[in-house]
């Protein structure tokens, strides 16, 4: 299982190029940002998402604003970032129960989660649905997007 979350984990490393500009979004950035451990950049693609108009603002928004909680120092304004933003998060998935990329952003933010905000719940759920969905996933990414992926060591 571990081989096949580092393989999905390269999707966050995509450099992701064509239509994935909408309204200023742009996915490569916004992958960049969840890959980096860089506040600075996840900062610049919250300012971003602010001003876009997409239907998936609210679930970047959210994958971004916990992959802040981990940057920040202060344990305050770290559960509260990560509170916002698995609010935003789940309420999407709800919204939209058939976007695997939703469960990938969740997948990502529950592997590196700390136990401590009790947020691997839907561990498994994501994995199995990311697996069975798999082609599927890998189709829709690849046809909205130009994908060249630099693989990476884990």
């Amino acid at each position: 299982m571990k081989g096949f979350i580092n393989l999905l984990l390269l999707f966050a490393v995509l450099t992701v190029k064509g239509n994935s500009q909408q309204a200023g979004f742009d996915k490569s950035a916004f992958y960049q940002a969840m890959a980096a451990n860089d506040i600075v950049l996840v900062n610049a693609q919250l300012g971003v998402l602010k001003l876009a108009v997409i239907s998936e603002k609210e679930a970047y928004e959210g994958a971004l604003l916990m992959k802040k909680a981990g940057l920040v120092s202060k344990a305050k304004e770290k559960l509260s970032l990560f509170k916002v933003g698995r609010a935003k998060l789940e309420a999407s998935i709800k919204k939209n129960t058939g976007n695997i990329e939703f469960c990938f952003l969740r997948l990502i933010i529950q592997e590196h989660a700390p136990k401590a905000v009790n947020y691997r719940n839907d561990l498994d759920n994501d994995v199995s649905a990311i697996q069975s969905n798999f082609k599927n996933f890998l189709w829709w990414f690849s046809r909205r997007c130009r994908i060249t992926a630099k693989i990476q060591s884990f």
